[in-house]
């Protein structure tokens, strides 16, 4: 996927004022308001939390030695392993296991490590046909568009656009009737998809977790097509990053109980399946392709914590700027808080430096994060970096260097701020409210701004001293 971070300003204006749009991220603010009901109904999500954080920290403390275990068990399994440094790697090696397979059609459930690999733009280049298996990624099919969320990744679109794209692409059927409601929708993309089940040399999975004592991985899904992705075709292919192993199943077991509360609300997701090797009664070939780009340079530094991560998607659904603008205006795969971080670490700071700036800081989505991971922190280690390396606008720069020499001088500071609150009086007049700000106009670009009334706070402040004195 093209990395679009660069243009997060105007398309963020764009997604601001795009009414399908707002109706449906209208919907995701509802639902997460619903998920965080039942998370605050679940007595023992801190503890699950403490013991999944140490679990994970133990295990990025010792991610070689457990790769490594890993590796080793799943060979014993008939598993074959491939290492990618790069996304280019990881095509290659993706590529080169469908040719063997002499593979033409490929069905694929959501994973957004493919999306990082850039795997559906190098099977269309080889001539591979690609069918997705996930509802929302097969309306994103139709649409040609990527995510916008990483766990519901046509939550952008309202049911009237989904019904448009059906009855525009499904001519197929010899039907020009035009389905209205979703059980129809949902048989429909059934009956369509059932056939390429059957038809597919590989399949294509993600995976959620991998378990290094015995070489089997996870997946979760609440529809059931990661089992028929797995289980049909000749050859399992499954995209993961170094980060998704965990020492043991009963490690799995706790990080299962915390993803899906945190992403849905669930107790678990309706399908919870272990995967080892090939079957009599499944794939004939497995292989599993790790992905590193970039992860093993943030686990040595200070965004470490983010290899926590369990894409439970928490922190996007309950940021206010990701539930206005939603997924797509990040320009990249992974939007959100997370997305703010993962972004400038896997793409570089310089095209993605509107995202750490993104963010209004109000923590929220360290609260709800269940790998407690310190989003806010990271992204104002961003901001930093930024700063350091000037990036920054040169406005911004020398404003701060302004208020930072006034800081320095606390009269100096207390006189200037006395009197821009008297000008700005001046300037608002009767209305109160200031329609422009020179220098600052970001800040009334779409509202106005209320002028400041009465004394500044360090008068009040000292006024209430003296009369509190003795």
């Amino acid at each position: 996927m093209e990395l679009r971070s660069a243009r997060f300003k105007s398309a963020a204006r764009v997604a601001l004022f795009d009414p399908e749009l707002q109706e449906a991220m209208a919907d995701n603010r509802h639902f997460a308001a619903h998920v965080r009901r039942q998370v605050g109904a679940t007595g023992s999500f801190q503890t699950l939390r403490d013991e999944a954080r140490a679990i994970k920290d133990h295990t990025l403390a010792h991610l070689d030695h457990y790769l490594e275990r890993y590796e080793a068990a799943a060979a014993q399994r008939g598993v074959q392993v491939h290492w990618a440094a790069t996304p280019e790697e990881a095509q290659a090696q993706v590529l080169a296991i469908c040719r063997q397979a002499g593979a033409r059609q490929v069905i694929k459930g959501k994973t957004m490590i493919g999306e990082e690999m850039g795997i559906n733009a190098a099977l269309a280049r080889a001539g591979i046909q690609r069918f997705e298996t996930d509802l929302g990624e097969y309306i994103l099919q139709l649409a040609d568009e990527p995510p916008s969320h990483i766990n519901g990744p046509a939550i952008h679109k309202t049911l009237r656009q989904v019904q448009a794209l059906f009855h525009e692409h499904h001519q197929e059927l010899g039907r020009d009737e035009y389905l209205l409601d979703p059980a129809d929708l949902l048989a429909e993309a059934r009956r369509l998809l059932r056939q390429r089940f059957i038809d597919a040399d590989v399949g294509i999975t993600g995976a959620n977790f991998l378990v290094a004592e015995d070489g089997t991985h996870v997946l979760v899904t609440n529809e059931g097509n990661g089992d028929l992705t797995s289980l049909l075709p000749r050859v399992r292919i499954v995209l993961a990053s170094i980060e998704k192993v965990l020492p043991t199943l009963a490690d799995a077991g706790t990080h299962l109980q915390l993803l899906a509360l945190s992403a849905t609300g669930q107790p678990l997701t309706s399908y919870t399946s272990i995967y080892g090797g090939p079957a009599d009664d499944g794939p004939e070939e497995c292989h599993v392709v790790l992905l590193d780009n970039g992860r093993s340079e943030m686990l040595a530094g200070a965004f470490r914590p983010m290899l926590r991560c369990i894409r439970c998607a928490a922190c996007m659904d309950n940021c206010p700027v990701y539930n206005w603008v939603g997924g797509h205006a990040y320009g990249w795969i992974y939007p959100g808080p997370m997305g703010s971080v993962w972004t400038p670490n896997l793409a570089g700071l310089d095209d993605t430096r509107h995202l750490p700036n993104a963010c209004t800081l109000n923590g929220r989505c360290k609260e709800v994060c269940p790998m407690q991971i310190p989003l806010p922190d990271m992204l104002r280690e961003l901001r930093h970096q930024q700063w350091q390396r000037h990036l920054t606008p040169t406005g911004s720069r020398w404003g701060l260097r302004l208020w930072g020499a006034l800081a320095r001088r606390p009269a100096l500071y207390r006189f200037a701020s006395a009197m821009l609150a008297q000008i700005l009086r001046r300037v608002a007049g009767s209305r109160g409210r200031l329609r422009r700000l020179p220098l600052a106009g970001a800040w009334t670009a779409e509202r106005d701004m209320p002028a400041p009334q009465g004394a500044t706070f360090q008068q009040l402040w000292e006024k209430q001293q003296k009369r509190d004195a003795p």
